[in-house]
């Protein structure tokens, strides 16, 4: 049945370039797009003989173009993935629906690869059935076109609708079970099997392999195999550590989901081999590529090369043609469905162990009015949706028993000097834990006195922020800040809590900083009882698209969040080698949170584990796990977490001062003009004060 869906719907597209059924202009968008599936048709027996991997290595980077080139900075202009180009030519709302579709479309590519033949014959019947209702509607002659075309646009969002809400069944539950099943194993029996000194490899995924994927995995057949055992045993040792050090029971689990870039291949094959030797199989799966699976922020799974970073930017909200309070309703069934029949498997899931990549230039995307939005409704509808998703699957991968470790490299794009760098990072890396713990502690100490910190800026930097500090009870068995070392976060060197909301105030500023993929200029948010009460950036010339951009990828769209977190970062090494090589501005927050203090909006770092008991090396136990916000899980979890958790770093030189302040009034100082001051911390000053000497 398949077979012949499939056959019907490739042999209906192939006559469509010949066709002159539709009127322009949307008969050229027609005929442009169907000669992109028909090439994923030749590329799709190409595959099936094994032509494809006998290709030679120029014949592969010429494949791997084709597939992308449209979407390229230098050709996004003029391609119907780009909805101000299609809005221009189609008129908005046909635009809007048409370069939608194009970019689902796109999606065909990886299915292709992993041969996916029921995936693809789905795009393909979506592609039809949307050219058949132009066909119906909207013939040559103008004057034969219906008055309203309002009932043809209704028409044409049904279809969508209706792809989106039958095929739940095929694309989200098939993502909820790839996600904990290491038999679903495209990625990983590359990975395994294929000749990693032949990078002609890397073509095999389906994924866009640029300078930065095939410079990586040039670089990693450099390194000595001693160097990538040691970049791997950090990576894996981390995860098992972060299972110890809060008394998880990593025996009790048996699936690790492994999320990297491509050109890590060698480190991820020895991660897997280090991980079987603690029980656990490999989940690898790709980033979700269809509108039914891609998150709206992040790229969850692995991935190759970012072809356009504006192209994904402009179709993250493309929900917006079908989402509504029934599709969420419908998606939360489906995965409903699939997690209570493989219950099992979801025990089995230990969490992510995250290999990340910095170092791309800064993207500051162009917002466009021709893209597609949420409305005010729709937003609502995906935050309840959001917490939903969220307390599912802790009910079936239960927090408080999953772990989770994260590492960065950078990219040769980062600067010319990128081997350097890559090297300097494995340092980082390996820092000598025991080193810092004992450092850190000796802050915690001069903290656990306190009734709150204050934080101030320097130059211009605006910082002027006051943080409540839990009470203790005990001091001599209870702590307030956890002693971060390389375990879950990767590279050493931070001191956390989770601050007291009532009696936290005042402003974080940073005068630039890059996350989630964007930079921000002069990033501002205000603080009131702990809860963020305004935010502002200098991205845009209008007020307005400067709140929105921080509204949406860092509020996440709620109405306010949360302080989750507050920290002091005391890697001074990493925040030295960041100042020699020129790149603050690229390190990833995973680093960057380690180079001064640091201020989370969202959830506390113990979110859906907050009754497990953690201690210190030295046996404190650490009490300040909940706010007034997450505490409210006691009777509803949906007012209890915001599912997000934002880092933003105060860089050592925009730093003032940090003081705790004790009850009496009376303060401690912990760093004045961006040094540590306090007795036993004096070593931390010593990379800094090597490089301004230097």
């Amino acid at each position: 049945m398949m077979a012949e869906r499939y056959e019907l719907a490739a042999e209906r597209i192939r006559q469509i370039p010949e066709e002159e059924s539709v009127r322009l202009p949307f008969r050229m968008y027609f005929q442009e797009i169907s000669e992109f599936l028909m090439m994923l048709l030749t590329l799709e027996k190409e595959i099936e003989k094994g032509d494809y991997e006998k290709r030679s290595m120029e014949e592969l980077k010429e494949w791997n173009h084709k597939l992308y080139e449209d979407i390229l900075p230098e050709n996004y202009e003029t391609s119907y993935a780009n909805p101000a180009y299609a809005v221009k030519m189609l008129g908005k709302e046909f635009g809007q629906i048409l370069s939608f579709l194009y970019a689902e479309l796109r999606g065909g590519i990886p299915y292709i690869f992993e041969e996916k033949k029921e995936y693809f014959t789905i795009l393909m019947e979506l592609f039809v059935e949307i050219y058949n209702c132009f066909e119906i509607h909207r013939g040559m002659d103008k004057e034969d076109a219906p008055e309203d075309e309002g009932s043809m646009l209704r028409e044409l969002k049904d279809i969508i609708y209706w792809y989106a809400s039958d095929y739940c069944d095929v694309f989200v539950a098939d993502r909820v079970l790839e996600q904990m099943n290491p038999e679903m194993d495209f990625a990983t029996e590359i990975i395994q099997t294929a000749d990693l000194t032949d990078l002609r490899y890397l073509y095999r995924f389906g994924e866009y392999v640029g300078d930065n994927e095939f410079r990586t995995a040039e670089h990693l057949q450099e390194l000595d195999k001693a160097v990538i055992q040691k970049m791997a045993e950090v990576y894996t040792e981390g995860y098992r550590i972060g299972f110890v050090n809060t008394g998880k029971d990593l025996s009790k689990k048996s699936v690790v989901n492994i999320r990297y870039v491509l050109g890590f291949e060698p480190v991820i094959r020895q991660a897997i081999r280090n991980f079987e030797k603690m029980g656990l199989k490999p989940v690898i799966y790709r980033t979700g590529v269809s509108v039914l699976t891609k998150h709206r922020q992040a790229k969850i799974g692995y991935y190759g090369g970012t072809p356009n970073p504006q192209y994904e930017y402009d179709h993250r909200d493309d929900m917006g043609l079908y989402f509504n309070k029934r599709f969420a309703e419908r998606k939360l069934e489906v995965m409903r469905h699939v997690y209570e029949a493989n219950k099992e498997l979801a025990a089995g899931v230990a969490g992510p162990a995250v290999v990340e990549v910095f170092g791309e230039r800064p993207f500051v995307p162009q917002v466009k009015e021709e893209a597609i939005h949420l409305t005010q409704k729709q937003e609502e509808a995906l935050l309840s949706f959001t917490s939903k998703s969220g307390q599912m699957t802790n009910e079936y991968i239960k927090g408080e028993e999953r772990s989770f470790t994260i590492v960065s490299y950078p990219i040769p794009e980062i600067a010319p000097d990128y081997e350097e760098i890559f090297d300097e990072v494995i340092r980082i890396n390996t820092l000598d834990s025991e080193k810092y713990g004992k450092v850190q502690q000796t802050l915690i100490d001069a903290l656990d006195k306190g009734v709150a910190v204050h934080i101030t800026g320097k130059g211009k930097n605006k910082t002027d922020l006051t943080v409540k500090l839990h009470e203790l009870k005990d001091s001599e068995k209870e702590t307030i800040f956890e002693n971060c070392a390389a375990d879950v976060n990767i590279p050493v060197g931070e001191v956390f809590t989770s601050p007291v909301l009532e009696g936290t105030n005042g402003k974080l500023h940073v005068t630039k900083v890059y996350l989630g993929g964007l930079q921000y200029l002069d990033l501002e948010i205000d603080f009131e009882d702990g809860m963020v009460a305004d935010y502002n950036c200098r991205n845009f010339q209008k007020e307005e698209d400067c709140k929105k951009y921080v509204a949406d990828n860092i509020l996440h769209n709620h109405k306010t969040l949360p302080l989750g977190e507050f920290a002091i970062g005391t890697n001074t090494t990493a925040y030295v080698a960041a100042r020699k090589f020129g790149i603050e501005d690229k390190l990833p927050i995973l680093i960057a949170e380690k180079t001064g203090p640091h201020f989370a909006v969202g959830d506390t770092c113990y979110s859906w584990s907050e009754d497990i008991r953690v201690y210190n090396p030295n046996g404190k136990e650490i009490i300040a796990k909940d706010n007034s916000v997450s505490i409210q899980r006691k009777e509803d979890t949906g007012k209890a977490y915001v599912n997000c958790h934002t880092d933003i770093t105060i860089p050592y030189e925009e730093l003032g001062s940090i003081q705790v302040i004790q009850r009496d009034g009376a303060r401690i100082s912990l760093i004045e003009d961006g040094r540590f001051v306090l007795s036993g911390t004096e070593i931390l000053n010593e990379p800094l004060e090597e490089y301004q000497e230097k």
